[in-house]
């Protein structure tokens, strides 16, 4: 137990501590505020209660992981940049657990809707979309990738951390061939793309 000057601050960002050294069913305000060597009730003058704590949880995990792809992607396009991103993306999650996976869910599915946290999320949405059509695609085929993008990084990532690779494989090759797929994949997509357009604008 430690004493702490609180702020709303200290309160989120060792609650999110907490998260990742012992997961979700350790997030409780009689948990947390042991955790800070003092009472339950001082928590409710800097959280309005769980759900008000979760939901600043849910903001500092958008903002932390925003400010991780934009970092990654800065001055990179194409399969450089979709190979940053995902390196991020997973450094991220091991680095952060209890925190990115106790915030999995978009903001949109959960109303009412949190602006603060909705245009984190839009941040990162437009990061990798921006990435993505950097390989040509766009619109809904661009939609569709990034979905795709973010189910391998994040399905690998949250294997990885949750001890899902028993066999004696490295982790980082294994990664890297995983990106090297996607990467090909894209380029593909791109590519089928772009003779689709030519085939119809020959036809008009």
């Amino acid at each position: 137990m430690r004493k702490t000057r609180l702020d709303a601050a200290t309160v989120v960002n060792t609650a999110a501590e907490l998260l990742n050294r012992e997961g979700p069913e350790a997030l409780t305000l009689g948990r947390l505020a042991a955790t800070l060597g003092v009472q339950t009730p001082s928590l409710y003058n800097h959280v309005d209660g769980i759900s008000g704590l979760r939901r600043e949880l849910a903001r500092l995990n958008a903002q932390r992981l925003a400010e991780v792809v934009t970092e990654a992607a800065i001055g990179k396009s194409g399969a450089e940049a979709l190979s940053a991103l995902a390196q991020a993306f997973r450094s991220y999650i091991k680095a952060n657990p209890g925190l990115y996976l106790a915030n999995v869910r978009s903001s949109v599915s959960q109303p009412p809707v949190d602006e603060r946290l909705q245009a984190a999320e839009e941040r990162i949405v437009h990061i990798v979309m921006a990435v993505i059509e950097s390989f040509g695609l766009k619109g809904e085929d661009a939609l569709h990738a990034v979905r795709a993008w973010r189910s391998a990084v994040h399905g690998f990532a949250s294997l990885e951390v949750s001890g899902g690779f028993g066999l004696p494989l490295d982790c980082d090759e294994s990664f890297h061939r995983l990106l090297e797929i996607m990467i090909q994949g894209l380029q593909t997509a791109s590519g089928k793309t772009e003779n689709v357009r030519r085939h119809a604008k020959r036809n008009t």
